[in-house]
């Protein structure tokens, strides 16, 4: 089959451009986890990827595919976090300069760290002002490519290498979650999985405050909302992309949501039982495997944990919080 506008040739060759650069992330398993699904889990640990997600294996594909002159002159983003620090890496590594268009909420350790790598970051409201505006303004001020977090042909099958490492890694699913906000990672990981692994069914997860892409799959269209008001903050878009969604439309089973009070009981379950720390976007697919609402029983589930970057005095809060709604 031909997946629209993304193929699995492209993924193999991001897989060959991120050989030596990018980590081989290790698959954790736990019989906790299995006995709560009744399935056999097996989480793809992208939080223990190089700046802390997933997002480094898009950025630093779509930087390297620049042309040498495009590339001299540098870079622009729009990110909540991840791309951005994705972004200033990849410009970092590739001897490139990246200018980083973020929210001004964004978290702390978001922002610190994309300056730390060298971005040059521009803040933004983000319930306000359009991120992909600016973005284009900056990039026709200053002469930058623009490469935005997930609707980039680049960024997508840089993305897609997660789940087709996963799938080397353990072979055959049956099915494979996916965290979704804008359907880079998941549009890349369904070409994979298509590919590699036929007949395992692709579900993405997004937050249960913003659900667009359960309505534009629905629909058959891309459905636009505000940005929701969510923990999920890698996952705060208002829509699906033009070439993530026909991928979604055609390869993916179907999308699922988790509310935040499911992400942050998730985050808390990792922290306490495999000692790892997730971010509410990140723990967005276990959280829905662990829901009890997907059937799961008997099935091998790949589960990708899409990244770790996250304060830690607001990580020890949300779990505090957590701890707290259990006690009473």
């Amino acid at each position: 089959m031909t997946e629209p506008g993304l193929r699995f040739a492209n993924i193999e060759s991001a897989r060959q451009r991120l050989q030596g650069v990018a980590h081989c992330t290790p698959v954790l398993t736990s019989r906790t986890a299995d006995a709560l699904c009744g399935a056999r889990l097996f989480f793809k640990c992208e939080n223990l990827q190089r700046m802390g997600a997933f997002k480094f294996r898009g950025a630093y594909n779509a930087v390297a595919c620049l042309e040498p002159a495009q590339r001299a002159a540098g870079v622009v983003a729009f990110s909540s976090g991840n791309h951005a620090q994705a972004i200033a890496l990849a410009c970092r590594l590739l001897g490139s300069r990246a200018v980083i268009v973020m929210p001004h909420d964004a978290p702390h350790a978001k922002v610190a760290a994309t300056r730390e790598y060298g971005g040059e970051v521009h803040l933004y409201d983000r319930f306000r002002e359009d991120r992909e505006a600016l973005g284009r303004e900056l990039a026709a001020e200053r002469g930058l490519s623009l490469i935005p977090p997930y609707d980039h042909l680049d960024v997508m099958a840089g993305q897609g290498t997660a789940a087709a490492e996963l799938i080397e890694q353990v072979g055959p699913l049956d099915v494979l979650l996916v965290p979704l906000g804008g359907g880079g990672l998941l549009s890349g990981s369904a070409v994979a999985a298509r590919t590699l692994c036929p007949d395992c069914a692709v579900l993405g997860v997004e937050p249960e405050a913003g659900d667009d892409g359960r309505q534009s799959l629905r629909a058959g269209r891309i459905v636009h909302i505000d940005t929701p008001e969510t923990l999920a903050d890698g996952a705060q878009t208002q829509h699906l992309g033009v070439h993530t969604f026909p991928v979604i439309a055609a390869l993916v089973q179907d999308i699922v949501t988790a509310s935040d009070a499911e992400l942050t009981a998730t985050m808390a379950w990792f922290a306490e039982r495999m000692k790892l720390v997730i971010e509410p976007t990140g723990a967005l697919a276990a959280a829905a495997a662990f829901s009890g609402r997907l059937d799961l029983s008997g099935k091998r589930v790949g589960v990708i944990l899409s990244g770790g970057n996250i304060d830690l005095a607001r990580f020890s809060a949300l779990l505090a919080n957590t701890n707290r709604a259990h006690a009473g």
